[in-house]
């Protein structure tokens, strides 16, 4: 089927503009779609090429690249290459925990097979019918399929990272907790306390991990997860001197 390229564009000018000679391109929760993710990177190749900055841009992948949709293994491929080509930071969502404690040996298959898991592993070519009917699928088949070039790339993850005015996180942050004491948990999995959360944070958090029908622009957050492996749509917020434009890439 032919993938097709919608573009969005909406300036959102009330938001504070990124550092000098800095352009920033954050891209939301993936989620097993390389599709969706190739469409996000011509989106912003062609924005770059238009405003001639490839030197200062930078992108920022939000979390969460496997696990529900179909292609978990193509998303990290696309990612280790781009990460040659692009200064590129990864971040760590709640799902690549999982699949790491799954690795280890410390999350069963079934608690992530929940969450997305079956998915991960049949893009790698993990026979999980024969393994499952023979007791279950094991750390070691999924990890004798993974290339090295991945598990460096998924232990390299980072929780955090800030930007000028705005902090760049999975799931968000603990009110009330300085960016240095903020737990890995949190930073990876908070909802509820983060999201009712109407005062400053110090920053404007730029987050993923609860899905919304569009970009979600607070006073103080940025949400950027648009359910992509759900609704086809990769949302991908460029920041830039004059503050925020969203841009959305979408594949069918």
């Amino acid at each position: 089927m032919l993938a097709w390229l919608k573009f969005r564009r909406r300036r959102e000018a009330r938001y504070p503009p990124a550092p000098v000679g800095t352009l920033l391109y954050a891209i939301g929760d993936i989620h097993g779609r390389s599709d969706c993710l190739d469409r996000a990177h011509d989106l912003i190749d062609r924005d770059v090429a238009e405003l001639g900055a490839r030197d200062q841009a930078t992108e920022i992948c939000i979390g969460d690249y496997v696990d529900r949709g179909p292609d978990s293994k193509g998303v990290i491929d696309r990612l280790v290459a781009r990460s040659t080509k692009v200064r590129l930071v990864a971040l760590r969502g709640n799902h690549e925990i999982i699949m790491e404690s799954f690795l280890r040996g410390q999350t069963s298959f079934e608690d992530w097979r929940r969450l997305g898991g079956l998915e991960t592993i049949l893009s790698y070519g993990v026979d999980a019918r024969d393994l499952l009917a023979k007791g279950g699928v094991q750390p070691r088949d999924l990890a004798e399929r993974i290339p090295v070039s991945h598990l460096r790339f998924i232990s390299s993850l980072a929780s955090v990272h800030t930007v000028g005015d705005y902090c760049f996180v999975h799931a968000g942050l603990r009110p009330g907790v300085a960016i240095e004491a903020q737990s890995i948990s949190d930073l990876a999995w908070i909802r509820d306390d983060f999201l009712r959360f109407s005062g400053k944070f110090g920053f404007i958090v730029v987050h993923g991990h609860s899905p919304v029908s569009g970009v979600e622009f607070l006073q103080n957050r940025i949400n950027i997860d648009t359910g992509a492996y759900m609704t086809n749509r990769l949302s991908v917020l460029r920041i830039d001197a004059t503050g925020v434009t969203v841009l959305e890439a979408a594949a069918k």
